[in-house]
């Protein structure tokens, strides 16, 4: 028995108002760097008082906000790259 292949592939035209949907997605990233760098800042004073104040679970609770905030932004900004990266890594496998 001999099942049919099966051949899609995404395109830029088969759903309206794709180009309204990319600028929302924009602006998500946007916001996403704009609450990363809030993240960051926040973080920071709570490491600087944890530090200041001798209290190491503030300041420890501070070091971890501030690369858990990195990270997202690092995420957020090479969201594009990746998920081209898996889509290309997908599409080779035959």
């Amino acid at each position: 028995m001999h099942l049919p292949s099966v051949d899609v592939t995404p395109n830029t035209n088969g759903l309206p108002g794709l180009a309204a949907l990319e600028r929302i997605v924009g602006a998500l990233l946007t916001f996403g760097l704009v609450a990363a760098v809030a993240g960051v800042v926040i973080s920071a004073v709570a490491w600087a008082i944890g530090s200041t104040s001798s209290n190491p679970h503030i300041a420890g609770r501070g070091k971890n906000g501030v690369l858990i905030a990195g990270a997202a932004a690092m995420l957020i900004g090479a969201a594009n790259t990746l998920v081209t990266f898996f889509s290309t890594a997908g599409a080779a496998i035959r």
